[in-house]
């Protein structure tokens, strides 16, 4: 971990390293220990990785990319070749899985990258869960006689 750090992160360096599966900080320790589980700490710099809140965003980025290159190649084909459907579901549903498997590690990376590179959800060095908006009111003076 840098000695300064408040220094401006690079954040398409941060997501091309972990797109590759690298820690986001060095580019050199594995970012995973299993195929989607993130390791607690980079094993080459120590710097922690387990407050990412990658969530519901890597499925959702690997659906939209998968959707529109296979409903894609789909038109393509049925425009140039017309085949019949089960040759369709043959070639599309094998290749959506591979195509799936494949990317979701690499988008998920890619989001715990970002997230590293722009201090979100503790990776700035504190840890806030909640956003401070406005001061709370006790409900005692909200009310007005």
């Amino acid at each position: 971990m840098p000695a300064d750090d408040t220094a401006p992160r690079a954040v398409p360096q941060a997501m091309l390293r972990g797109y590759r599966q690298k820690c986001p900080a060095c580019g050199q320790g594995a970012l995973y220990r299993k195929y989607l589980k993130v390791v607690d700490a980079c094993a080459a710099c120590g710097e922690e990785l387990h407050h990412h809140r990658a969530d519901d965003a890597p499925p959702y980025f690997v659906m939209m990319i998968t959707g529109h290159v296979i409903v894609g190649g789909i038109l393509i084909a049925e425009r140039i070749w017309a085949p019949e459907t089960w040759v369709h579901l043959a070639v599309a549903l094998p290749a959506l899985i591979i195509m799936s498997l494949w990317l979701l590690p690499r988008v998920k990376g890619a989001l715990v990258g970002l997230q590293w590179a722009l201090r979100m959800h503790g990776f700035g060095g504190v840890e806030r869960e909640e956003l401070d908006i406005a001061p709370a009111v006790p409900a005692a003076e909200q009310r007005t006689t």
